[in-house]
């Protein structure tokens, strides 16, 4: 995926399950993870089918995440520097 328009925000460090990545300060985290190529956020708690941001507007809460160590739905929270996301462990 690429972004589609040009963007004058700056360019932010996040940590994705370890690794370091490029983000748009303020973009909601879902966005900067699915630019990133990270589509999965979990896996369903019944068959383990992955699962990723959805409805893009809180309801659906199907990209719940850790971040900062507390659950939060990616599609809601805003990108900021130095943010420590983790999607392994989420059921």
């Amino acid at each position: 995926m690429k972004r589609l328009v040009q963007d004058e925000r700056p360019l932010v460090a996040i940590m994705v399950d370890g690794d370091s990545i490029s983000a748009r300060a303020g973009d909601p985290l879902a966005t900067a993870l699915a630019l990133a190529g990270r589509l999965r956020l979990r896996a369903s708690p019944n068959a383990g089918a992955p699962r990723g941001a959805f409805c893009h507007m809180g309801v659906c809460q199907e990209c719940l995440l850790h971040v900062d160590g507390a659950l939060r739905q990616a599609c809601l929270t805003p990108v900021r520097a130095g943010m420590a996301v983790e999607l392994r462990g989420v059921p």
